[in-house]
């Protein structure tokens, strides 16, 4: 269903209008259990205000007004940060990153199928039969870039579990849905768990790699991102704001395993 466009002969809004109003479309939500209004700013840029039940338009439209200018601020956090993960193409010359350096993807028609994706003389070769094959190619990739970082990570891991003070977890590569990266305590107790890296992570320069082997290696002594856990963190690594915000600015623009047709 489409929502409607809030009429402004009517009295009230109704959850699911769309009122339009100082240049913005905003999607209106009604609760009967708020007390007051308030905006959101959503990930996407779009704005929601949040009504409480029997409200009228002239009402919402004084808020939103009263509070434009922290909105336009929100609106341009969300901007600078919105997700810009291009797609790639799996043609020849198509660019590639693997910890921070750039590199050619090349057709090969005799690599074999045991090892179907390589990184051979500063190009990444692939098996000629796969760029024909979208679904296959991609997930080609996906296991060469688990594959070559768990290999690069787990020579990581003993000197930041060092810095520390606690043992090497158990590592795996994987899919983690765009997180970067999540820690597993043992349930048992008996262990130091499991972490678990995200593939797209190894694009990114060593440094920012490590900044996130660092960051889950400190959740096996701190749950959460509480003051004791930045505090650890910075004894390891006292530069960890700004490795934090470069990977913010970096992984927004970093290839999430999109094809173009």
């Amino acid at each position: 269903m489409n929502p409607s466009t809030a009429d402004p002969t009517r009295g009230t809004l109704s959850d699911g209008d769309k009122l339009v109003t100082g240049g913005w479309d905003l999607r209106v939500s009604v609760n009967p259990r708020r007390k007051r209004f308030a905006l959101t700013v959503e990930t996407d840029a779009s704005v929601t205000l949040h009504v409480p039940e029997g409200r009228s338009e002239a009402e919402a439209r004084d808020f939103v007004q009263e509070h434009r200018s922290w909105v336009e601020t929100k609106i341009a956090l969300r901007e600078r940060t919105r997700a810009l993960n291009p797609a790639k193409r799996l043609v020849e010359g198509e660019v590639f990153r693997y910890l921070g350096r750039t590199y050619r993807l090349a057709m090969d028609p005799t690599l074999s199928a045991d090892t179907p994706v390589r990184l051979v003389a500063g190009r990444l070769v692939m098996g000629a039969d796969l760029s024909g094959n979208p679904v296959r190619g991609r997930a080609a990739l996906v296991d060469w870039y688990c594959r070559v970082g768990r290999d690069w990570a787990s020579g990581r891991l003993q000197p930041w579990a060092a810095r520390m003070g606690v043992a090497e977890p158990d590592l795996n590569v994987r899919d983690l849905g765009g997180r970067w990266g999540a820690y597993h305590p043992d349930g048992e107790g008996r262990g130091p768990g499991r972490m678990s890296l995200g593939w797209p992570l190894f694009q990114l320069p060593m440094s920012l790699v490590d900044y996130v082997i660092a960051h889950e290696l400190a959740h096996i002594r701190v749950s959460g991102h509480g003051v004791g856990f930045w505090r650890l963190l910075g004894h390891a690594l006292p530069e960890w704001a700004d490795r934090r915000d470069e990977l913010d600015e970096l992984g927004r623009r970093l290839w999430m395993g999109g094809l173009d047709s």
